[in-house]
């Protein structure tokens, strides 16, 4: 008897692995299961991505055209301005003291002018010393005249009316005409666009009047629209871009300087195929035929949010693999798990 058992031991043991090891060799052969996704219609919208800022429609730079410091700014940040108001000055002292001085020397040579005529008609003076002091004095009135325009620029005015959007003068700040900076922005507040720059490969396909979706940090989670109402049509050969500008609505929440992603829409289809854009690679999708995958050519479209748009090689109620598992391949068998 512990003979017999000796030898059943054994052979209970061999049985028992080979029939695990046979049902995992059944289990790994059986086809892989699929999900399957019916071919469905739906929204698929094409847009060029840009980048850029909010900028008024109307709006001015003001620089300093002469290197001086500033001594007053009676406008203000926010405060509505008009054409020629003063913004700002410059200490023009040095420029007066140097008109004084011109117009002395006109007034000197005016008498000059004047005692010449006199020994001209006397006969002591010949008429080319009147004529050098005619001339001295109309150069120095033209140069008078030059020093008077001269004075106007230490005095910064408003360009056009508008709002004073950003000041960036301070009294006692010395300004330079080599690398000036802008003083004061002066804008309408309303209205509005985004100026964004759009990829050269992608211009031809951006025209006026397409809506551009826009989303900006300051506003997470809420899309906003705008019109193009401007493309250039020279672009910067450097950065390989066109510049694009996107009207906003009056009611925008967007703020003068803020960064904004725009996308323009350039092509909408509201009854696209589409199926899931994991059931999509390599341009072509899988269908199941009889337990069968078989491969199918499509021609892809645009895809977004989880799906994919088919332009051509699949019908609406069409059932396709929706995640193909990694090697399959045209003609192999395949399982659909009942639902």
């Amino acid at each position: 008897m512990p003979r017999l058992r000796r030898l059943v031991l054994p052979l209970l043991l061999a049985l028992a692995l080979a029939g695990g090891v046979g049902g995992w060799l059944w289990w790994t052969g059986r086809p892989p299961a699929v999900r399957l996704a019916a071919v469905a219609r739906g929204p698929a919208v094409e847009a060029v991505y840009a980048t850029g800022t909010v900028e008024p429609v109307h709006w001015a730079r003001v620089e300093a055209l002469v290197s001086a410091p500033i001594v007053a700014v009676p406008a203000r940040e926010g405060e509505r301005v008009e054409r020629g108001q003063v913004l700002a000055r410059l200490d023009d002292e040095e420029a007066q003291a140097k008109l004084r001085e011109l117009e002395a020397r006109a007034r000197f040579l005016e008498s000059e002018v004047t005692r010449q005529e006199a020994l001209e008609r006397r006969g002591v003076a010949s008429p080319q010393a009147r004529e050098r002091a005619q001339t001295e004095l109309a150069a120095t009135r033209e140069v008078i005249a030059a020093q008077r325009q001269a004075l106007t620029r230490y005095t910064l005015t408003a360009p056009i009316d508008g709002v004073v959007l950003r000041r960036d003068a301070e009294i006692g700040d010395s300004v330079r005409t080599t690398g000036a900076k802008v003083l004061f922005t002066i804008g309408q507040p309303r209205p509005l666009w985004a100026v964004v720059e759009v990829d050269e490969e992608d211009r031809p396909r951006v025209a006026v009047g397409q809506t551009a979706l826009i989303k900006a940090d300051a506003f997470p989670g809420r899309a906003l629209e705008g019109t193009v109402a401007e493309a250039t049509p020279m672009g910067d050969p450097v950065n390989k871009s066109y510049r694009v500008r996107v009207a906003l609505p009056d009611d925008t929440p967007l703020l003068i300087g803020m960064t904004v992603e725009a996308n323009i829409v350039v092509r909408r289809d509201d009854r696209a195929l589409l199926v899931p854009d994991t059931a999509l690679a390599g341009g072509r999708v899988f269908v199941v035929e009889d337990g069968v995958a078989r491969a199918r050519s499509v021609e892809p479209g645009v895809v977004g949010n989880g799906r994919a748009e088919v332009r051509a090689g699949l019908a609406e109620g069409e059932r396709v693999v929706a995640a193909p598992p990694a090697g399959l391949k045209d003609g192999a068998p395949v399982r659909v798990p009942e639902p």
